[in-house]
Formats: C-alpha cells, structure tokens, sequence
C-alpha cells in the first residue's frame, strides 16, 4: 500500500511525504518530499524514527508518529466487529489499516492520509460529530458492543459519528457546546468503580497542583459517569502535530521508559524546556501521590509549537488507582535504574529536571496540600460518599506518609 501523508499546519495542509507498508509482515518504508524538505519551516513529524533528511527511512513495523493517530484495545474492537457485520469492507491486517479505519475528521493529531492526490482523506465522513446531547445514545451503543449484542446501525453510529480513538477503554470523539471537540470516556459494565469520577477529580487536584490539564467535565448520564475531555489538538478548526512521549523517544517495543527519558527527550526537543521539565517533575510527584498507576508513555504527549520544537501536552488521562488494584497497573519508573518509586528517589532525580533540592521540597509540599483535598473537591462535584471511599486508598497512600515527613 501506497500514501500520502499530509499534515495540517497553521491553517494549511502540506504533503510531507510517502508511506508505502507491505501487504504481508507489516515492514514499513517512508521519505520525505522533496518540496516538504525545501520549505524553511519544514520539521521531522517524528523526530527519533523519521529526522528530517532525504532518503527512504525503514522500520519492522508502523513508526510510532502514525501508531499514535491510530486506535488502541476499543477501537480495534469496533472496528473488527464493523468488518464482521460488513459495516466496513477488507479486514484489518496490518497497523496501519486500522488507522485509515478511523475517521479523517476526528483523528488525533494532524496527519492526513490519502492514497491519490485527487482522492478523500481517510477515512472520509461527513465531518458532523455526535452532540454531548447524545452521550446516552453512545452509552447505549457502547454497552451493545459489551454485549455482543450490537447491531450494523451500532457500529455506523460508533464509527461514523463517533470516531473510536487511541486507548483501551470505551470512548467516542463528541462536540462541545462551545462546538470544540472532545472525547467522552464511558463505563464498562463491568467496572467495580466509578473510573470517571475517579479521572476527573484527578484532573481537579492536579489542576489545584499547579499542572497543565487538558479542559475536563464530569457528565451523568442517568445514574452512570461520562468523563468529557476536551481536545488540545484543535485550535478552533486548526489541528496541531501531536506526538506521545514513546514517540519522542523513539523506544524500542517493550521498553517502557521513565520520567528521566522523557526529561532528556524534552532537552533535545523541547522548545521551552527548564519550563517543561520542572513540569514533568511535577507531574510525577503528583502521580505518586494520586496513585495514577495508568502512567505509561502514550499517556503523556507533546504538542508542536514551533517546528521541530514540542511542548508537553497538557494532562489528560490521569487515573488514580485503589491499593486492591495496582497489582494490574503500570508505574512508570522515575530513571532508567528501574528503582521502586517514591518521593525519596524522585527528590534524588530532581537535578536531572532542573531542580535544586529546596525548590524540589517546595513543590512537594504544594502538591501534598492540594492532593489533601480530596474529599473536599469529590464533594464540590458532588461525588458520592460510596465513590470517594472507594479512592480512599488512592489518596491516602504511603506515598502521601512519606511526603508528609519532609
């Protein structure tokens, strides 16, 4: 198979280059247009894999810049499905068939594929998005999907209108009534918590922290939470280039990284990087002592600001995980030493992110007082005493002991 990939950058759409992916083995060539590297505001859209240089890049399997734009665990599922019920047509056998699967419109990030310079972007839809107004109707579709009890009409509606995107949980790309785009998280059926208010009171308190979050909003549908994120990808019609931190790093598959990796990606790639960094730094105290355990590479991302220059992306998938459950979960290590984490060791990394040790205590100490608050802010949202018992352990954790000592 044979694309071209485009990308959308301050209100115009460029070609950069061409993708070719073979039909069996899923290896995968790309070079850059010479009229992309000609233009003085030219950059690498995935500057570990792909630098910005002439010649044919190659990779075993999909580079991570079009993995990122591409759907996880839920929307594999749909898709699958939709090829079943022949709502779509050939089945997905390579990575990259299941990004083209997803709609153009509502795609992470801001590549564009097509395989002729006269054809649609794909996949090409009507470009109308369902309302937050249907959140109930996506809610019901969704459970079908749990179910196996789905119909043809389910999966148009899901794949069409609501464009399935990256991660492992049920969500949907929506529009706000500000008529910004975003995406709507729901409830499995076999949740043993409110993972939605559990998210958005993490958004809350690592906003009270000091930490960039993307905008967020808790919605009930009947006696059900729907988490609504809105998306930092999108300036008015505008896309911005995104990339996930596994991304910038270029890891190799099965390496998970750590805080200190990501830290020497934003000194080669940052564009304001002593302010990113003390950032990063603080995310990760923070996501010590909300438990957010969920905290793996593509759930940090970077945003282009100048080219060749990313941005850390705001927060926007924080999770803070009940003791009973973390066996299951991923921490990201704090350095590449894979030491078990704690305050102690991320204060010991402190200087790899900027920081003198007093400066480092102080922002733990900021963060211990609004991550304290945990019971009072679920309250304002008006969270149930079930649900915030059920993250008492999440924010009562020994981490919280051991920053309380300092």
């Amino acid at each position: 198979m044979n694309l071209e990939i485009h990308i959308d950058w301050r209100g115009q759409t460029h070609e950069v280059g061409r993708l070719y992916s073979a039909e069996k083995g899923g290896a995968a060539t790309f070079e850059y247009t010479r009229a992309w590297l000609d233009r003085a505001d030219a950059f690498a859209i995935d500057p570990a894999s792909l630098p910005l240089q002439q010649g044919a890049h190659h990779k075993a399997g999909l580079f991570g810049v079009f993995q990122d734009c591409g759907p996880d665990r839920w929307g594999r599922v749909l898709i699958e499905r939709a090829v079943r019920k022949k709502v779509l047509g050939a089945k997905p056998y390579r990575d990259i068939d299941y990004v083209l699967a997803l709609d153009d419109f509502s795609r992470i990030g801001a590549l564009r594929f097509r395989t002729g310079t006269d054809g649609p972007f794909l996949s090409h839809s009507s470009g109308l998005l369902p309302p937050i107004i249907k959140l109930s109707a996506l809610l019901r579709a969704m459970d079908a999907i749990h179910g196996e009890t789905e119909t043809a009409k389910d999966l148009r509606f899901l794949l069409g209108e609501g464009s399935p995107l990256g991660g492992a949980r049920p969500k949907s790309a929506v529009q706000l009534a500000s008529g910004e785009l975003g995406i709507a998280k729901f409830p499995k059926p076999d949740d043993v918590r409110d993972i939605a208010a559990g998210e958005i009171l993490a958004l809350e308190l690592a906003e009270a922290a000091g930490i960039k979050t993307a905008g967020h909003r808790l919605v009930k549908v009947g006696h059900q939470s729907v988490s609504v994120i809105t998306r930092f990808d999108r300036d008015g019609v505008g896309r911005i280039p995104f990339i996930s931190a596994a991304t910038l790093l270029g890891l190799p598959p099965g390496d998970p990284g750590s805080y200190a990796h990501m830290a020497d990606g934003i000194r080669q790639f940052g564009h304001d990087v002593p302010s990113d960094l003390r950032e990063l730094w603080r995310r990760l105290v923070f996501s010590l002592l909300a438990s957010n355990y969920d905290d793996h590479l593509r759930n940090h991302g970077f945003l282009m600001v100048e080219p060749g220059r990313w941005s850390l992306a705001p927060a926007y998938d924080l999770n803070p995980v009940p003791e009973i459950d973390r066996a299951q979960t991923n921490k990201t290590s704090i350095t590449e030493d894979a030491e078990e984490p704690s305050i102690g060791a991320a204060l010991a990394a402190a200087s790899r992110f900027g920081l003198k040790l007093t400066e480092a205590k102080g922002i733990v100490r900021e963060i211990v007082t609004a991550v304290s608050q945990w019971r009072a802010v679920g309250r304002r949202l008006r969270l149930s005493a079930g649900v915030l018992d059920s993250y008492e352990s999440a924010f009562e954790n020994p981490f919280k002991v051991e920053a309380d000592a300092l």
